[in-house]
């Protein structure tokens, strides 16, 4: 048996970050501290943060109920609206966004300005997504499948920007701005910003899946970067699982001969990787 585990998996730059940031408020800042939204979509590191007293906020009027300590701002960042009004107390905040995702606000912003209406390639309802959509000043719409994009229309008008959510899969976001452009004839500002880590984990992801005879792919629930990286591998290697934790992992599925490939999400901490990794190897 062949254990390939790929050597993208696991906490990206964004959410090392943001994680680091946590940690270090609970030693040094001021308390109780909180998180507006999860910090990152792992449910096990939250659970762990959750016994080490660090609360979530998960709307505006649950923020406005708190009247001392540190707030965190999600690595998926925030609306303008929830950003100021963030600022706007006394609170200690502190904004761990992903600088990836900054910029694409910093991106949106000015694009708006202009007049521009702005199509966001993701999926609604992400809290990523949610959070660029807040930064727009005008006419905003999420597209995230092919059938979105057939059916998008727009002011002939009215000038259009193109933006990505971060973790979306790569090939598709060329598919559907594809579309897109098919259906304008003037010119359309299109910025692809997938970031780059999300690019190589899904290339790495793809190649190791087109070799393997199973592949496992680690990551929690509500993470769309893995559920992307699930969707790329399952079209690569039918025998394609998706487990949060080694709990998760029914080893009488995998084949007792040849490649098991395994790969993780953005959100997915090293000892989890380390653990199925050696497991599987244990095992067979």
């Amino acid at each position: 048996m062949e254990v390939i585990v790929a050597k993208t998996a696991g906490f990206c730059f964004g959410v090392r970050r943001a994680i680091e940031e946590v940690y270090r408020q609970i030693e040094e800042g001021e308390k109780p501290i909180y998180t507006y939204g999860p910090i990152i979509h792992n449910e096990e590191v939250i659970r762990e943060l959750a016994e080490k007293g660090v609360r979530i906020l998960n709307s505006e009027e649950e923020l406005s109920s708190v009247r001392e300590g540190t707030v965190i701002i999600r690595s998926h960042g925030v609306s303008r609206h929830i950003y100021e009004r963030l600022q706007q107390t006394s609170l200690h905040v502190v904004d761990a966004t992903c600088p990836f995702v900054k910029k694409i606000h910093r991106i949106v912003d000015e694009k708006s300005s202009q007049g521009k209406a702005i199509v966001v390639i993701g999926n609604d309802g992400h809290p990523e997504v949610e959070g660029i959509k807040g930064w727009c000043q005008g006419s905003v719409t999420v597209i995230g499948s092919e059938e979105e994009a057939q059916a998008f229309h727009s002011d002939p008008d009215t000038p259009l920007a193109i933006v990505s959510q971060t973790t979306f899969n790569y090939k598709k976001f060329d598919k559907l701005v594809e579309i897109i452009l098919k259906m304008r004839y003037d010119t359309v500002d299109v910025m692809c910003t997938i970031c780059s880590a999300t690019e190589e984990r899904q290339s790495e992801a793809r190649e190791i899946a087109g070799r393997a005879d199973c592949m496992i792919v680690i990551g929690g629930t509500h993470s769309s970067n893995t559920r992307k990286l699930f969707e790329i591998c399952k079209t690569e290697c039918a025998n394609t699982y998706y487990i949060q934790t080694l709990k998760d992992l029914d080893i009488r599925l995998l084949p007792s001969m040849g490649c098991v490939g395994i790969t993780a999400g953005a959100s997915t901490p090293n000892n989890l990787i380390e653990e199925v990794s050696k497991h599987v190897r244990n095992e067979f």
